[in-house]
């Protein structure tokens, strides 16, 4: 059977601080997740109902195996995570100063075992038939990622729906001018493109919300969405159809998650074939729910909690 989703990308261990507020070196106690955004999602996609699967690797050690344990426990199918040899599994620390400063930190030297991902190992025929395929700009940062992400894109060809999720993280490049060129070619083979400010800037070289979504439909995608954080989402499609949809009232307790939330409920509304008014409402409320929330991957919502937010107009 056709999977739901397939994503393709980062995954690591998150260690999140026990306390708010705190700066690493004073922090006492830390709690351990699965995280990476492209992972995310799919347990996002998963909580809501959806058969779903992640593409991605591991070190060949312990963390791996926690995150093989923690995949399974959300429902997401692991049989294309692999590990590899001599590459631990990155963590990834943050510091929660809300309500909106969470640095991050990442640990993924000499190199990050998501980024050996090998074309010549995808299972295209599985990306091909699968409702929704969703890359990140991170798989394009490094090789042999880069090009197994091209090609599964380019083997894909635009059948069903292709999310590339802009994911700019600059500390994986060397410049955004670099990144450019292998954004273009990913817009190319992809039907719906998500991003912040940041990321559409990155994407197109425009950063007004507006023209960049117009920037992205030119550039070959059927569905822009721009998110704006506190001045939510722009969405608009090839056909002209629009939403301007304000963020939900939140207490913002860690917002790291929130983005990946969003794309699972994104995920779900399309395969809903929901308006897009609908899903971009349904949408920022998971991720809202995420914000009010320390971790990432456990604290994905479910279809109920989404709908009582909408709802109530804000995050109880």
């Amino acid at each position: 059977m056709a999977y739901d989703l397939i994503t393709m990308g980062r995954i690591g261990v998150d260690l999140y601080p026990l306390q708010t507020g705190v700066p690493l070196p004073q922090v006492t106690s830390f709690g351990k997740f699965l995280g990476g955004s492209a992972t995310n999602v799919a347990v996002a996609a998963a909580r809501l109902g959806r058969h779903t699967a992640v593409i991605t690797r591991t070190g060949d050690d312990p963390f791996g195996t926690y995150l093989h344990e923690a995949l399974r426990g959300f429902g997401v199918d692991d049989r294309w995570v692999t590990p590899v040899t001599g590459l631990p599994t990155p963590v990834t620390f943050c510091e929660v100063f809300p309500p909106d400063d969470f640095p991050l930190y990442f640990y993924r030297q000499p190199k990050a075992p998501d980024l050996e991902i090998d074309a010549h190992e995808l299972d295209l025929d599985a990306i091909r038939d699968a409702r929704v395929f969703w890359v990140t700009g991170t798989g394009l940062s490094e090789e042999p990622s880069r090009t197994a992400t091209l090609a599964a894109l380019a083997h894909r060809a635009k059948s069903g729906t292709t999310v590339f999720d802009l994911d700019w993280r600059p500390m994986f490049w060397t410049d955004p001018d670099a990144a450019r060129p292998f954004y273009e070619e990913a817009l190319r083979h992809t039907t719906v493109a998500v991003g912040n400010l940041d990321e559409v800037e990155v994407a197109t070289g425009v950063r007004e919300p507006h023209a960049a979504a117009r920037a992205l439909l030119d550039a070959g995608v059927e569905l822009a969405v721009v998110k704006q954080g506190p001045k939510g989402t722009h969405a608009v499609n090839r056909d002209g159809v629009s939403a301007e949809v304000p963020p939900l009232p939140v207490n913002v307790l860690n917002g790291l998650g929130a983005g990946d939330a969003f794309g699972g409920c994104l995920v779900h509304g399309l395969l809903a074939g929901w308006d897009l008014e609908k899903t971009m409402r349904h949408a920022n409320a998971a991720g809202a729910i995420v914000a009010s929330r320390l971790e990432c991957s456990s604290a994905m919502p479910t279809a109920d909690e989404i709908e009582a937010a909408v709802t109530a107009g804000a995050v109880k």
